[in-house]
């Protein structure tokens, strides 16, 4: 590996997409995400193919490290039944030949379940033997599930070789576990401390979950707003009539109580207010003092990406609906006030002053401000209700650490370069 290039990461799993389960979707989100970080990046596996990651990602078939295949599946019915598998040594030579062509170019290997699962246990010995030369990559034994052969209590134990691979803790290998659960069923199968193991959840794709566009997505993104505590929807345009300012306000109240917030108003400046461009620097300007640049954003201004103006559809707003925590709509006044319904279509919490969507909805249906409130207030009222909403504070935690890309940016990409680092020290 060249020092101003990144690692190559291969990924390998005895299936890959379009088979269903739930290791080959791990493997996907994370193929996608390496590969859209800038790392080359393949999938070692035995079955699969057609599969929209595949058109981004290159897939490397070996068929004999598949768990259904025919050799294996005898090998392994006489290692289960304690019997002599004859031809075990020969199969594992030549897996062994296989990935070291197929994994020639990798610096480091996530493996998926194959060094802690007997479903193929000639891929485990010859995963441990490229590990274990001068020359190969850094394994990472990924650990989604444990194999009841050597799990006390789970079913019949087996000891003896090739079993005893499962249960040893190689100084070659590095550990990774999908939770705090199953990081310390492998310490006690590897009989090792459970510091030695690193835990990285699985994680969610939220652009799939929420129905997000390429184009919705995108804008999620660069405005941060999966990293958000509260996401605020302003579905509106910029007229003085829809109290943006009181908005701004009470973002600021909600970033000096220690909650990191957005406010995201999606709508152009109304053509037809008069003043209507002096009115929108007054709310940047507005927005610059309160310290809100990352907190507040004007869609309308568009991203480095995708430069302004910048209009949505009602698709984007949709999903800009979903997205959201909250809908804000603290209008002087409305001829109708239809975001109300659209809130309540899409089950979010609404924030509203007496516009006549409140009557029609009935006020016991929602939040309302009163002309004297104050813009602290609300924010005090914000939190009080969604602090009461379980469901809330459970999209809170997931959108900050269980999303994909929270995932890697956090864990997977620093183990990444941990063992990068370390393959630098050993050739020096």
């Amino acid at each position: 590996m060249h020092p101003s290039t990144k690692p190559s990461v291969a990924l390998l799993h005895y299936s890959a997409p379009p088979i269903v389960g739930g290791v080959e979707a791990v493997i996907e989100q994370q193929a996608l995400l390496l590969s859209r970080a800038g790392y080359p990046t393949y999938v070692v596996a035995g079955r699969g193919g057609q599969a929209e990651v595949f058109s981004r990602v290159q897939l490397r078939v070996i068929p004999a490290i598949d768990s259904e295949d025919p050799t294996n599946l005898v090998l392994a019915q006489a290692l289960a039944d304690g019997a002599p598998a004859a031809g075990f040594a020969a199969h594992c030579d030549r897996i062994e030949a296989a990935l070291a062509e197929a994994l020639a170019d990798a610096d480091v290997v996530l493996a998926h379940n194959v060094m802690t699962l007997h479903l193929n246990l000639a891929l485990t010995v010859a995963v441990l033997r490229l590990a274990q030369s001068s020359s190969g990559p850094r394994v990472v034994a990924w650990c989604h599930d444990l194999s009841r052969h050597v799990t006390p209590g789970r079913g019949p134990l087996r000891h003896g070789f090739p079993w005893d691979v499962l249960r040893t803790d190689y100084a070659q290998l590095h550990y990774v576990a999908v939770s705090p659960r199953r990081q310390r069923l492998l310490a006690e199968v590897l009989s090792c401390p459970a510091q030695r193991i690193a835990v990285i959840p699985n994680g969610v794709d939220p652009a799939t979950l929420l129905g997000l566009s390429d184009r919705g997505k995108a804008l999620v993104d660069v405005f941060s707003l999966l990293d958000a505590d509260i996401v605020i929807l302003m579905p509106v345009r910029v007229t003085r009539a829809k109290n943006i300012e009181f908005a701004l306000q009470v973002t600021a109240a909600l970033k000096a109580g220690g909650i990191e917030p957005r406010l995201v108003i999606t709508g152009p400046p109304d053509p037809h207010a008069s003043g209507i461009a002096a009115y929108f620097d007054e709310l940047r300007q507005r927005r610059g003092r309160l310290g809100l640049e990352r907190e507040a954003v004007f869609v309308y201004d568009g991203t480095p990406e995708a430069p302004g103006p910048l209009t949505l559809t009602a698709g984007l707003v949709g999903e800009f609906y979903r997205v959201c925590d909250l809908v804000l709509m603290p209008s002087h006044r409305e001829g109708f006030g239809l975001p109300l319904l659209e809130a309540g279509l899409v089950g979010k919490p609404i924030f509203a002053t007496r516009v006549p969507a409140v009557e029609v909805v009935g006020p016991d249906d929602l939040q309302v401000i009163e002309a004297n409130e104050t813009a602290a207030g609300v924010a005090a009222r914000i939190l009080a209700r969604l602090g009461q909403d379980p469901a809330w504070r459970l999209r809170r935690q997931v959108r900050r650490e269980y999303t994909w890309p929270a995932i890697f940016r956090r864990q997977i990409e620093p183990l990444i370069g941990e063992l990068v680092q370390e393959m630098r020290q050993a050739a020096d």
